[in-house]
């Protein structure tokens, strides 16, 4: 419901890729460490967005969104769902032209919210089952 077909294929294959990862740490057992490593397998540059702006699988990190000194196309969501709507919102102020919010992660009115401000959006699916589907 909040991420058909077409556009998680656009997303995952025509929006950019630059994708920021908003809750991704160096903590190898947190599922943002191993998505991140499958995105980047798949030729997307990841950007670590974490409070401690830890450098993760060679990639300089970033307090928040807003540190991000270059344009940053898809912000991938691993942060818990009552957090995730400002994520959101902070996306579409940078000027990111998607939003992923992974599984388990659902706002409806952040959904809504985004979708409102022209961003693509998908909810509550997984970039990194997804990406090796559209082969």
């Amino acid at each position: 419901m909040y991420g058909d077909h077409d556009t998680v294929r656009k997303i995952l294959t025509g929006t950019g890729d630059t994708w920021a990862v908003v809750g991704l740490s160096s903590n190898q057992a947190r599922a943002a460490y191993g998505v991140a490593d499958v995105l980047q397998r798949f030729g997307k540059r990841i950007v670590p967005v974490h409070p401690k702006a830890e450098t993760v699988h060679g990639e300089q990190g970033y307090a928040s969104l807003a540190d991000i000194p270059f344009p940053v196309d898809v912000v991938d969501v691993f942060v818990n769902s009552d957090l995730a709507g400002p994520v959101a919102d902070e996306a579409a102020a940078i000027g990111a032209k998607a939003v992923w919010f992974q599984l388990g992660v659902v706002d409806e009115a952040a959904y809504e919210r985004t979708r409102g401000a022209g961003l693509d959006m998908v909810m509550d699916k997984c970039p990194a089952i997804e990406i090796p589907r559209l082969g």
